[in-house]
């Protein structure tokens, strides 16, 4: 027993000579994408923490911050990281905190680990050949990034959105029959891309073959005209138009393993759904209303009185993008936030038809058009990117004039636009009455699919701008993958 004690005593005195470990890495073998900003190592014991931040090693790199709580380190990204990237972590040499105190500090044991960000892909609308009006999917991670049919020939799709993880995609579309006799008679559906996602935050996602097809909603009672897909992928929220009655239209909203419900009020006008996936942005006459999404409040949260639209939201929700018109006939794109700042970003002669906030919210990409003097109206699109620091404006790209048609999305990670340009004609011509349409029905008879990088834009700088690629594809309304 003596002996006992004495041994007993002595490792006591002596402390701990277990060897510090990793004991979790929350990104270890996952697939992160832009919402994924920041992970958290666990450690078995407190560390020395400047040892830790000096011996962290990711490859390729990937700025960030160090934050610690007791023995946790928190790491927050300084920018998202790109996507189609496999990345190694690895933490050698770092010592527990007992190292510098005078005491014997034990090394930590060797840590490697790997993570990727979600595939590049994007899907699109087919406009040429068989392929015309099906949904596609071109996924640039692949071994052979080719476009993967996604939709059957008998539905012409005119809009769709991803769901969150990327693994579905809603959509709306039309029987080619009806398509080709002019008649309205969209459904909404939804379908599998193929692509597999394992999220920190969620389970992984079913390993659904891509092209799986189902119907959401019919069209017997109501005419869909529109649709938006919430951020969380749980909402949705449609536009009706009753067949019985056509007067009867307003905006309705369908959670999952439900039927569609009104909402109260009779809002109607255009719509955007918050980031928060609980409120709906809808234009009421004079202005923008904010209404709840869920309960049986019909009065607003909240009323900006004079935006004709919002164009879009900054991903925390603390920002939006609107558009006022003004008397003299110009329009002018205002920055909103929450604590109630509003500033005037640009004033035109022509249009704005769209506007992304970047993933560090310190750049808003638009798609502008403005005004060309001569004797027939003729608008010329353009790309800009506005500091929302400086306020700065630099011209990315301009487009040939009449091309009003054209649509542009900013890649989640913040470094590539994708665009078209469709090639149209007001008037049905042979072999393109069932084509895709034009929010003002002119048939599309071609588009080019462009690819603009933009990575490390500075908009207060005059220098040469990077040259938008062209895919060796044809399609309209590219989506990059979220």
């Amino acid at each position: 027993m003596v002996g006992l004690t004495i041994a007993i005593a002595i490792l006591l005195f002596q402390g701990d000579h277990s060897v510090p470990r990793v004991r979790s890495f929350t990104w270890q073998d996952k697939q992160i994408g832009v919402e994924n900003d920041r992970f958290v190592i666990t450690f078995t014991r407190p560390m020395d923490r400047a040892s830790v931040e000096k011996n962290l090693q990711i490859n390729p790199p990937l700025p960030g911050k160090f934050s610690w709580a007791g023995r946790r380190l928190v790491y927050t990204l300084i920018s998202p990281a790109p996507y189609g990237t496999e990345y190694q972590l690895t933490l050698q040499k770092a010592t527990d905190k007992y190292s510098n105190s005078g005491k014997n500090g034990a090394i930590l044991q060797p840590f490697n680990a790997k993570f990727r960000t979600r595939d590049r892909a994007f899907a699109y609308i087919g406009v040429e050949g068989e392929n015309s009006g099906q949904l596609m999917l071109v996924n640039l991670s692949a071994a052979e990034p080719k476009p993967i049919v996604l939709t059957p020939k008998d539905l012409v799709v005119s809009d769709f959105k991803f769901y969150p993880q990327g693994d579905r995609i809603l959509f709306l579309a039309n029987d080619r029959n009806s398509q080709r006799q002019g008649a309205l008679q969209q459904q909404l559906y939804e379908v599998t891309t193929g692509i597999h996602t394992n999220s920190p935050e969620q389970q992984p996602v079913s390993q659904e073959p891509a092209g799986k097809l189902k119907l959401v909603l019919d069209n017997k009672d109501y005419q869909i005209l529109k649709f938006d897909l919430s951020p969380d992928g749980q909402t949705i929220v449609m536009q009706l138009v009753s067949r019985r009655n056509p007067g009867e239209f307003g905006i309705w909203t369908l959670q999952p393993n439900s039927t569609p419900k009104p909402l109260p009020g009779k809002p109607g006008g255009d719509f955007l759904i918050t980031p928060d996936s609980k409120a709906l942005a809808v234009t009421q006459g004079e202005g923008l209303a904010i209404v709840p999404l869920t309960g049986s409040q019909a009065q607003p949260l909240d009323f900006l009185p004079k935006y004709g639209s919002i164009l879009t939201f900054s991903r925390d929700g603390l920002a939006a993008a609107t558009v006022k018109f003004n008397q003299d006939f110009t329009r002018s794109l205002f920055l909103v936030n929450t604590q109630g700042t509003e500033k005037e970003l640009q004033r035109i002669n022509g249009s704005i038809l769209n506007a992304k906030f970047d993933p560090t919210n310190q750049t808003l990409y638009c798609l502008f058009t403005k005004l060309v003097s001569g004797e027939q109206y003729q608008e010329q699109p353009y790309i800009a990117a506005i500091n929302l620091k400086t306020g700065e404006t630099k011209k990315l790209l301009e487009f040939s004039p009449n091309q009003r048609q054209v649509q542009m999305n900013l890649s989640p990670d913040g470094i590539a636009i994708l665009f078209d340009q469709p090639l149209i004609t007001p008037q049905p011509a042979a072999g393109i009455s069932d084509a895709v349409r034009t929010d003002d029905n002119a048939a599309i008879v071609t588009s080019r699919l462009w690819l603009l990088p933009i990575s490390s834009i500075n908009t207060t700088e005059a220098s040469t701008t990077a040259q938008p690629e062209e895919l060796p594809i044809t399609g309209v309304r590219p989506v990059w993958l979220p």
